[in-house]
């Protein structure tokens, strides 16, 4: 950090950037120099937080030179697959998604700017930190504070009498995706493997994903099945655009004849991963929905949040907003 006009400024730890042409190439380098690298795709994320110095890898993996990892298409068993080094901005303006998966346009649309979602990638999205009020400052401030359990320190500052970390997972896509039964592909020293979105997430403010340091994610797939879905995406945040959520919920509801044939709703940064909010089926399978029964599904939703004090909206009206939200979402999704 420097002093410049009386603000802080924050500049970035140095580092050796590299930049693999082909996915083969990335995990020769991330082999090469295992455990010491941190992978970037747009960036959004990880810079910030290496300008306040919560990672100072001695090298950066850059993947936007890799275009296999490029692009929304038909995938080979139905469906559509999209690569993880593909723009939000990609995402938000095709056809094809606006058309069939409406919940993940909506979702989409709503992350941050225009200019960071020209940036930010689909993959990136998926692996966001999880964030906190206590962790993502500046080295000096968490300094003055004693550091936090999420970073060189051993307290939680939001839940001081223990030792698990809530930091709160704050992607807009993922609870989308997971309504949609999205899998995902990642790539890794042995080869490839597949999994559900939902297995995907550590409820932990420290452990996040399932995703080892030599791992990376290639391809998010949207089945056949789900397309044509309704869906509705509603986000609490402080300002109108740029903000992370501090509070969001996906609906999405097959629908015919007027009734509910199934649907699925998931809520994001409230607990430290993206949850499916169990037994929403319950209450809406085989009926029309209405305002009360949507209000159920609003109280379910509300009862899966665990939100804390790691954002600057307390804990209370959060949760209380995760209920409204489910039950607009459903009522959007229906109508």
């Amino acid at each position: 950090c420097w002093v410049a006009r009386g603000r802080w400024r924050l500049s970035l730890p140095s580092f050796q950037l590299l930049r693999p042409k082909t996915l083969d190439e990335a995990m020769a380098l991330m082999a090469k120099y295992d455990g010491q690298v941190k992978v970037v795709a747009g960036g959004t994320d990880l810079l910030p937080s290496m300008k306040q110095k919560l990672f100072t890898p001695p090298y950066v993996l850059d993947l936007r030179g890799i275009g296999e990892l490029r692009g929304i298409r038909s995938g080979a068993g139905g469906g559509v697959e999209i690569g993880a080094l593909t723009t939000l901005s990609i995402v938000e303006h095709s056809p094809l998604i606006r058309k069939d998966f409406p919940v993940l346009y909506e979702a989409v649309k709503t992350v941050a700017s225009p200019v960071l979602r020209n940036m930010g990638t689909i993959g990136g999205n998926l692996c966001l930190d999880t964030r906190c009020l206590w962790y993502n400052q500046s080295l000096l401030w968490r300094k003055s504070c004693g550091f936090c359990l999420k970073k060189d320190g051993d307290l939680c500052h939001v839940a001081p009498g223990g030792k698990f970390c809530w930091a709160a997972f704050s992607g807009d896509t993922p609870p989308a995706l997971m309504c949609l039964g999205a899998e995902i592909e990642i790539a890794g020293p042995t080869g490839t493997r597949r999994t559900p979105l939902s297995e995907f997430y550590v409820n932990d403010g420290i452990a996040r994903l399932h995703l080892a340091e030599n791992e990376i994610v290639t391809r998010v797939y949207l089945p056949e099945s789900s397309a044509g879905w309704r869906g509705s995406y509603q986000k609490l945040r402080v300002r109108g655009s740029i903000d992370y959520p501090l509070a969001g919920v996906a609906v999405a509801l097959k629908m015919r004849a007027g009734r509910v044939e199934d649907v699925r709703v998931a809520i994001t940064a409230v607990n430290p991963a993206p949850f499916l909010v169990k037994d929403a089926d319950a209450h809406l399978v085989g009926v029309v929905p209405t305002e009360e029964i949507a209000g159920r599904v609003g109280d379910l939703a509300a009862s899966t949040a665990k939100p804390l004090t790691t954002s600057a909206l307390t804990p209370e009206y959060r949760r209380e907003m995760v209920r409204v939200f489910a039950k607009r979402a459903v009522m959007a999704a229906a109508n």
